[in-house]
């Protein structure tokens, strides 16, 4: 004979399938609000670094023997001088769209990334600047093949990583759409060059070309967003499991003997 028995009490056998899910699921959501709240200090750091280099005056580019040593994060946006002269034969170009002070859209067109030789021999490229499509050939700016020396003053920057958005280079052609120093070198049959990019300040050059100061210091910080984000979320799995068990808790558990 088989006698079935309503008690009006907690189980804790059904209830431990959702505990441990919505457990695991609020842990989820509580270590990456955290990864989040780490990753906007480190963010927050390097904003500021970046903001103390560019404000800092202007030091040597160091010798060449030391370049291979210019690859870290505190490096880039690092101000320099460097003097030489430009090589301009081997003149490259890296797409970039151009917004002047007070105009609303940005114009599409180039910067002009020159050699520069420096007395030892060693080479460095120069993001000159800005130059619009209708003045990629010398010969319609040629006020800008300057031949005598030159110091430049101007941001060290390291190589792009490239992206899935980003064209094919077109090397043949000496048009890139990534900032990268050893492909445009080889672009141009330039060997021993410098592992990085200057970054030319704004001085006006003699004919108004190529126009300097382009570079874009600009980060992203969302990460306070996203944190805030996951920890709604572990609330929210917290808040329904409690709903959920406090609906179900005292529900008849049917025992069968």
């Amino acid at each position: 004979m088989t006698q079935t028995n309503q008690n009006p009490r907690p189980s804790s056998g059904r209830f431990l399938v959702p505990v441990l899910t919505s457990g695991f699921v609020v842990l989820v959501f509580l270590a990456l609000g955290v990864w989040q709240l780490d990753r906007m200090e480190a963010k927050q750091k390097l904003i500021s670094g970046v903001t103390a280099r560019v404000n800092e005056t202007a030091v040597p580019l160091p010798a060449a023997n030391q370049w291979n040593t210019i690859n870290k994060p505190a490096d880039d946006f690092l101000k320099v001088t460097v003097s030489g002269r430009f090589l301009h034969e081997y003149e490259t170009f890296l797409f970039m769209l151009y917004k002047p002070a007070g105009e609303r859209d940005p114009t599409p067109g180039y910067a002009l990334v020159t050699p520069l030789q420096r007395e030892d021999g060693s080479v460095v490229l120069v993001n000159r600047g800005f130059v619009p499509d209708s003045k990629r050939d010398p010969a319609n700016r040629p006020q800008s093949l300057m031949k005598d020396p030159v110091t430049i003053t101007g941001l060290l920057r390291l190589p792009q990583s490239r992206s899935w958005f980003d064209a094919d280079d077109a090397p043949s052609k000496r048009l890139f759409y990534t900032r990268d120093p050893k492909a445009m070198a080889k672009a141009v049959g330039l060997e021993q060059v410098a592992p990085f990019v200057i970054d030319a300040d704004a001085t006006a050059v003699a004919g108004g070309w190529p126009k300097g100061g382009n570079t874009v210091i600009s980060f992203s910080d969302n990460h306070l967003q996203y944190a805030i984000t996951w920890f709604t979320l572990a609330l929210a799995v917290f808040a329904l499991f409690v709903i959920w068990y406090r609906q179900n808790r005292f529900k008849p558990h049917i025992d069968s003997e």
